[in-house]
């Protein structure tokens, strides 16, 4: 018997250069706002709690969220979970600013939720298969 094997694809070295780098961005800028909100930074305590009306309570539940979005993004074999679960959080993020009439900051997490799908685009075959972009015929 006889296994048949799927042709093997190398992915370009810049895309998965560029893949990584963008996924570092979205890490840097999710681990910068967990630092900030962790240690009581008075801007992120007040934006959380007088901004937008959640409680004081709610800030180590969003810095855990954080980390561990983070630590499941990198890990290939758990990216594509963290990057659904990242886009539902960043959503969040930006119905909170414009529950606020922050439209300007809102733009932020959707900038980070678009980066973090491109960054998995380019340094994940598996999604490049399931979303093709192809030049017409």
């Amino acid at each position: 018997m006889s296994t048949v094997t799927a042709p093997t694809v190398s992915t370009p070295r810049w895309m998965l250069r560029t893949g990584w780098v963008l996924s570092f961005v979205v890490v840097a800028q999710l681990l910068s706002s967990a630092w900030f909100r962790a240690t009581h930074h008075t801007f992120a305590v007040a934006e959380i709690v007088t901004g937008y009306g959640y409680p004081e309570s709610a800030i180590v539940r969003i810095v855990t969220a954080e980390c561990a979005l983070v630590v499941l993004y990198l890990i290939p074999q758990t990216s594509v979970l963290a990057a659904i679960v990242l886009t539902g959080y960043l959503g969040g993020a930006v119905a909170a600013h414009v529950r606020i009439a922050d439209t300007a900051r809102a733009t932020i997490p959707l900038a980070v939720g678009m980066l973090a799908w491109g960054g998995l685009y380019l340094r994940d075959g598996r999604i490049r298969e399931l979303v093709p972009f192809r030049r017409s015929a």
